[in-house]
């Protein structure tokens, strides 16, 4: 059995359904977790768990779907895996979640939330594996892929990469961002072409036919905010293995199943978190904005500002893009007795609690090349208040 998954004698004497899988990828920034969200909010009578995985040592996006309340951490219909890429470093924890997910009976449905740096190849390559494993013993498969699903960032791909025409001149090399995002529009089932509202109608064809090309028998969903209907995203029975084997990425993976190298040192990527318990001058933090560091490729996390005490807010950069929204408001900012409630009912909450602060922070999560974390750092800190 593949990275020592053990069937349980329940599973050795009886036959499960095997639960769908929808695999979403999408390079930072595209919009993965929003279009998760809604996903969430929509469930229509699915029972649906999610895996989210981050290359860093927090998991923002976790933090963004608990927090939304559409899933809880504590019933584990959301589980976060942290600090490494579920296609290498992972990959026997991703096995060991969606063992367990299968054979609980609490679900049918799994997403899975693949970090904005991964390559699909290895990750779809570990589902069958599992499949093919089971079948091999004449038992029938737990789980099998049902989709998978690329987030493209229209807009970033409009000013960023030239329409994603670049992509089709063969020029990028290995470690360029570039080639991965070309192998995840080439290893797809279903594009959403998100953002496309903030693009014209000329650019938006532009980036539609790149993609075409790179993946003539994807299905392509135009969206805003990752509102696509959920009737083409889940249980749609699109990913076809005999159709992968003819990929040549997939061939090489599975003639060269030995773990490869992470992708945070493949594309030179690396991550830190910025944690403080002083809230941001907004005017000194938009300031910052306008020459935000360079080499920063990714940032998200929750503010805390001044003159808001009470305001949660949530901040997210990818590449030239950036917004500030407001997502609800501090626990700390409740009467007291409801804070006790709280911090009774949630572990995590009472872990985090600060007796001066209570939850109130500033978290941002930093993904990038060749960043100076101590410089990007003494910036923020100059933006602090009191």
């Amino acid at each position: 059995m593949p990275c020592g998954y053990i069937l349980t004698r329940e599973e050795r004497n009886m036959k499960q359904k095997s639960i769908p899988i929808a695999l979403i990828t999408g390079y930072l920034g595209a919009g993965k977790t929003t279009l998760l969200n809604h996903i969430l909010n929509n469930q229509n009578g699915y029972r649906v768990a999610v895996i989210v995985n981050d290359i860093g040592t927090v998991n923002i996006d976790a933090e963004l779907i608990t927090q939304g309340g559409y899933v809880k951490e504590a019933d584990n219909s959301l589980i976060p895996l942290t600090n490494g890429c579920i296609c290498c470093t992972l990959k026997l924890d991703l096995v060991r979640q969606l063992a367990e997910l299968a054979r609980s009976g609490r679900v049918d449905y799994i997403m899975i939330e693949a970090s904005g740096v991964c390559e699909p190849i290895p990750i779809a390559q570990t589902v069958t594996m599992m499949s093919m494993a089971l079948k091999n013993k004449g038992l029938p498969p737990i789980c099998h892929l049902d989709n998978v699903i690329v987030v493209a960032d229209t807009l970033r791909l409009v000013h960023e990469f030239g329409c994603g025409e670049y992509f089709l001149d063969g020029t990028a090399d290995e470690e360029d961002i570039e080639s991965l995002l070309i192998q995840q529009l080439e290893f797809c089932n279903t594009v959403v072409m998100n953002k496309v509202e903030m693009v014209s109608v000329e650019e938006k064809n532009r980036v539609r036919a790149v993609i075409h090309a790179l993946s003539p028998e994807a299905v392509i969903l135009e969206t805003s905010f990752g509102k696509a209907e959920l009737s083409q995203l889940l249980e749609v029975k699109r990913f076809d293995y005999e159709k992968a084997c003819m990929s040549a990425g997939w061939i090489e993976a599975l003639d060269n199943p030995e773990e490869k190298e992470p992708e945070t040192l493949e594309y030179g990527i690396d991550t830190f978190v910025y944690y403080r318990r002083k809230p941001l001058v907004r005017e000194k933090f938009e300031k910052l904005l306008k020459t935000w560091p360079s080499g920063v490729i990714r940032t998200k996390g929750f503010l805390w500002l001044e003159k808001e005490p009470d305001q949660v807010y949530v901040f997210e950069q990818a590449g030239i893009q950036a917004s500030m929204s407001e997502d609800g408001t501090w626990i700390a900012s409740a009467p007291a007795e409801e804070q006790k409630q709280f911090l009774a009912k949630d572990p995590e909450i009472r872990k985090n609690w600060d007796t001066t602060y209570g939850d109130r922070m500033v978290k941002l999560v930093f993904i990038g090349r060749d960043m100076d974390k101590e410089k990007i750092c003494r910036l923020l800190d100059s933006c602090l208040g009191k």
